[in-house]
């Protein structure tokens, strides 16, 4: 597939840091590279850039209790299927079952959720939120943790002080999981993750962009 140079820089970053994850942990090499989150503020059409996606990788779809979550859900589900991207959806197990999704994305609140759902689902992908390095033990059942801000960031984490690229590294060190890197992460700021150990991106802004 053709993409923007944008994208093709985004994409190349994420998976140069996801082969450099999987050669400390095989693990992390089943994971997306690139993760695009959904926000309906700043994404409202998120399929938009789910069609854009290279085959591998995700998305994870946030919707906050709004009214045409199914509708969105299914339609997220149709455009991935066809583009070999898998979906993820934030925290709703009930609408990732009805959808067949591939897997649920917990925050932060609900990570202690992970042990029951490795349990009936242990096919699913799970992730979950990170923010700062406060519960980078990770919770039993998930596959990965999401940790943010690295840079400054929009949405939920404006308020939030940046890690920085350095205190992102020293995070996934005492972390047990395969950590992601979070918050104002771009096409031109991406390769600075280079060398911290993330094994992949997730953006929300610097994806949509990138990607359409």
């Amino acid at each position: 597939m053709t993409m923007s140079p944008d994208a093709d820089r985004l994409w190349r970053t994420a998976q140069a840091l996801n082969r450099a994850a999987a050669a400390v942990s095989p693990p992390a090499g089943r994971l997306p590279p690139l993760l695009f989150l959904t926000d309906p503020q700043r994404t409202p059409e998120p399929w938009i850039t789910a069609a854009a996606l290279p085959p591998g990788a995700g998305i994870v779809y946030r919707h906050f209790g709004a009214g045409d979550r199914q509708a969105v859900a299914e339609r997220l589900r149709r455009v991935t299927t066809a583009s070999g991207v898998r979906l993820l959806i934030g925290q709703d197990a009930r609408l990732a079952e009805a959808v067949a999704a591939d897997g649920v994305h917990l925050p932060e609140r609900d990570l202690g959720l992970a042990a029951l759902l490795r349990v009936t689902r242990p096919d699913w992908l799970l992730t979950g939120a990170v923010h700062g390095r406060d519960g980078l033990s990770g919770a039993q059942g998930l596959d990965a943790l999401i940790l943010s801000p690295v840079f400054q960031a929009g949405g939920l984490s404006a308020d939030k002080a940046p890690l920085t690229v350095e205190g992102f590294a020293d995070g996934v060190g005492a972390a047990r999981l395969p950590v992601y890197a979070l918050g104002g992460i771009d096409a031109d700021n991406a390769e600075a993750l280079i060398g911290s150990g993330a094994c992949g991106i997730v953006g929300v802004d610097g994806v949509r962009r990138a990607f359409g």
